[in-house]
């Protein structure tokens, strides 16, 4: 009985604990400033075209309705009877439930007759809505694959994970913990509304346990160039000898560079520095709205452009090899095209990571260039200056919704858990913001235009294309990789003049992909030296290597260093500080 009361009294002291912050939750979203629904929707040409193909599927096909009718409703009786039956005793092993591999279901919990049905009755739900988007005709592919990504954002926006009273692991974790976990929960949740300003983006990692240049970003190394866009780093040898040709790196500015050194059993830089090469990097500033007039051709000029002479400048070179990763990427092959226009020779060969040059299919990043999306976009580039990070990563998020959104958010407003220390979470959530004009010529000159690939994008006054690149190169791709295609990714290279062509396929995504060091042993690759016009035929006869693709990619790139020299130390009157540098400690202006 006393312990009862013990219970009694913490669970009570609980819930007026909930109630306190109710009206803190209360207060953040008053003052929230309202969302542009653009950002939340299809834009309206392919609503009403959606609206249309399926007024016209059902008089077209009106049995194709009829037996998906009967179908859904045969399935649905089936899970009555079959949940019937096993609160009537009928069933008494669980494995006769139907079971499913989706990570959103995996407690046991759900093993419960009545939770089961609700979430079988909402795989069903959502399977039949998915395959009528996939399924309906009538519409151009940009229009299909905008309503296909809509219509699994809701469904799985209604999954019953996501809610309290249709979640059985957050409810028997509430009554296990008296009210505790709703507590705690309901505190992660104003924090981060308080943390954003009203907009709700999940905290994924504990912020705390990672400080940039103390337990990531740890290569030891110099910033040894600075200019308004970019700080440049090199890195201490840790060899003997190097290769000739050093080797810079171009991340994306949409990210922070520390992604290819979070730690030393997994950075990339410190992979390659110890394989006896130089290694420069560059780590782009943060924009804020003192960066709205830098543009595209800024980037090129004062900024990939810039780093090739300050590395060739150090290193005592004519030439040096490049990477560049995602519009990275994009940078390095517009540079390139540039530079050979200008009649520049600087870079021998090049790397591409999950690099887009043709944006005729631009994939998922298709959703994000209607005429409403790109109105809002400009709407918050007209007030900033800049377009923030955060946004662009939220949008990037809801591409892998169940992963970085609603199952982040169950742990962490419904079971009351703190944030993991990840250090690649850490690292998604470090945003960057955009440069105004850089945004919106990216946006709609380089996706929507696709001026690049057409030979059109402007720098300097001079037109440049990916027809004018003309060095050696070898591209890695991912096969999972939710951003880039990797089949469009290796179609839009083809199209340079170089007469060698080498492309590497990756097991994993956009990121895990890229960032597999030896040390894993978790994914493979696939590497083809064959030429195809078809990618398709070149994955079909491609040969498999269950281990990373860098040794592969090391092979390559050192055929094109040139001989071994002695190291190169870093000149210690060029030193302005230890890497990882100033820049990339700079948070996202709000």
């Amino acid at each position: 009985m006393g312990e009862s009361k013990v219970h009694s009294e913490k669970f009570n002291n609980n819930m007026i604990r909930i109630e306190e912050l109710s009206v803190r939750l209360m207060e953040i979203l008053a003052k929230k400033e309202p969302i542009d629904p653009a950002t939340l929707h299809p834009d309206s040409d392919t609503l009403l075209q959606t609206g249309i193909a399926s007024i016209t599927d059902v008089f077209i096909n009106p049995t194709k309705i009829f037996e998906n009718q009967v179908q859904y409703w045969g399935k649905s009786m089936e899970l009555w009877l079959r949940t019937n039956e096993s609160l009537m005793g009928s069933q008494s092993d669980e494995t006769s439930l139907p079971q499913t591999k989706d990570n959103r279901f995996k407690s046991e919990h759900w093993n419960n007759p009545y939770f089961n049905l609700i979430k079988e009755q909402y795989l069903l739900n959502a399977k039949i809505i998915n395959r009528y988007f996939e399924n309906l005709q009538g519409l151009d592919e940009s229009q299909k694959r905008k309503i296909e990504f809509f219509s699994h954002q809701v469904t799985d926006l209604l999954s019953p994970a996501n809610f309290l009273p249709t979640n059985p692991e957050a409810l028997q974790k509430a009554i296990d913990t008296e009210g505790q976990s709703l507590v705690d929960g309901l505190e992660n949740l104003v924090k981060d509304l308080e943390r954003n300003d009203g907009d709700l983006i999940v905290t994924l990692a504990d912020t705390s346990a990672f400080k940039v240049g103390d337990n990531i970003a740890l290569s030891e190394g110099k910033v040894v160039a600075r200019n308004k866009l970019f700080e440049l780093l090199q890195y201490s040898p840790k060899t003997e000898t190097v290769k000739e040709l050093p080797l810079l790196v171009i991340p994306p500015w949409i990210n922070k560079y520390y992604v290819l050194d979070l730690r030393h059993d997994n950075s990339f830089i410190n992979y390659m520095v110890e394989q006896g090469f130089t290694v420069f990097v560059v780590s782009w500033n943060n924009p804020d709205e003192s960066f709205h007039d830098v543009g595209m051709d800024t980037y090129v000029l004062e900024g990939s452009q810039r780093a090739i002479n300050e590395t060739l400048k150090l290193s005592h070179t004519k030439q040096l090899n490049a990477v560049g990763y995602c519009i990275g990427g994009t940078l390095l092959a517009m540079t390139m095209a540039y530079q050979n226009k200008m009649k520049v020779d600087t870079i021998h060969s090049a790397t591409f990571f999950t690099t887009l040059t043709d944006f005729e299919d631009a994939g998922e990043l298709g959703i994000f260039i209607s005429d409403e999306y790109l109105a809002g976009i400009d709407h918050e580039i007209k007030s900033k200056g800049y377009f923030p990070g955060k946004n662009m990563s939220q949008a990037f998020s809801y591409l892998r919704a169940n992963d970085l959104v609603y199952g982040p958010a169950i742990r962490s407003y419904l079971m009351g858990e703190p944030p993991k220390a990840f250090d690649l979470l850490y690292w998604n959530s470090d945003t960057t913001n955009l440069p105004g004009r850089m945004a919106k010529e990216y946006f709609y000159d380089t996706i929507r235009g696709n001026t690049f690939a057409k030979g059109q994008t402007i720098v300097n006054d001079v037109s440049i294309g990916i027809a004018d690149i003309t060095q050696p190169f070898i591209a890695i791709a991912c096969e999972a990789d939710h951003l880039v295609n990797w089949k469009t990714s290796f179609n839009g290279l083809q199209k340079a003049a170089s007469k060698e062509k080498n492309y590497i396929l990756a097991e994993s995504g956009h990121i895990a992909g890229i960032i597999n060091p030896p040390t894993k042993k978790k994914y493979g690759h696939f590497i083809n030296p064959n030429q195809f016009d078809d990618f398709g035929e070149w994955r079909a006869k491609a040969q498999y290597s269950d281990c990373t693709w860098w040794g592969s990619w090391m092979k390559w790139l050192a055929l094109k260093s040139g001989p071994d020299t002695t190291a190169r130390e870093i000149d210690a009157d060029r030193s302005l500080g230890d890497a990882p540098g100033q820049y990339v400690l700079i948070p996202a202006a709000k």
